[in-house]
């Protein structure tokens, strides 16, 4: 069984590594108008693939200007687009745009880039996050954690997200995912039929609450986590 898993793994990468190679970079070159259409049906065809299905909790909340998910690799992002047709911003490291070819899927997208080791980092990621919100309309997305996570105990979320959300006033929602580790794990290198679960916790207009907000975020989110695994044995 486990060399099945690593295996599936190997494939599930492989089908990945194609389809954003030959159909969606491509696609995004030519066609970059419809760039929500071409994120959102072939995310959903990898998961598909992958042997994954969406299950969701709660709602999307259609005034939220920043998700906060919490982060345990590629499935999430996958995930998250597969759901809808909803132009989500995300916040990548700089490292990942640099990538060749695939850091094209970035760019073409007109995705956040943040240099983590620029001091001017953060003023960037705050005109970017201000251009998203007042002129593009989009909603930002981004891991608070900072990086992906192997255990079930959030990491400590950075600062950068809190920052942004308080000087721009946004309305934030916490988004919890489960399954998506076990349906394609970086770590070890295995991959098993999943459902994904997204999670949609109560949005918080960030101007209206106390200096705790975001502590308070990352609590409840570590609630809904440690909720799914005694449940349902539901990893995150």
């Amino acid at each position: 069984m486990k060399i099945l898993a690593k295996t599936r793994f190997y494939i599930g990468a492989f089908t990945i590594s194609a389809i954003v190679a030959l159909i969606m970079i491509p696609l995004l070159f030519v066609a970059p108008r419809y760039r929500c259409q071409v994120l959102h049906y072939f995310n959903a065809l990898i998961l598909f693939l992958l042997g994954g299905k969406l299950e969701e909790v709660g709602s999307m909340d259609p005034h939220a200007q920043m998700f906060l998910i919490n982060h345990q690799g590629i499935i999430d992002i996958i995930a998250m687009e597969a759901r809808s047709c909803t132009g989500l911003r995300w916040v990548a490291k700089k490292e990942l745009f640099d990538i060749p070819w695939f850091g094209n899927v970035l760019k073409r997208s007109a995705m956040i880039s943040i240099d983590r080791q620029n001091k001017a980092g953060l003023i960037k990621l705050l005109k970017d996050a201000k251009e998203t919100v007042e002129e593009q309309h989009r909603t930002i997305a981004i891991f608070p954690e900072g990086t992906r996570a192997s255990g079930q105990t959030l990491l400590p979320f950075k600062a950068g997200a809190a920052l942004i959300a308080k000087k721009l006033k946004l309305r934030v929602q916490p988004v919890v995912i489960t399954g998506s580790k076990y349906l394609l794990n970086e770590h070890n290198r295995t991959a098993h039929n999943s459902t994904v679960k997204i999670i949609f916790l109560d949005a918080v207009d960030v101007d209206g609450e106390d200096a705790d907000w975001y502590q308070n975020i990352a609590e409840k989110m570590q609630e809904t986590i440690d909720k799914e695994y005694q449940s349902y044995k539901r990893e995150r």
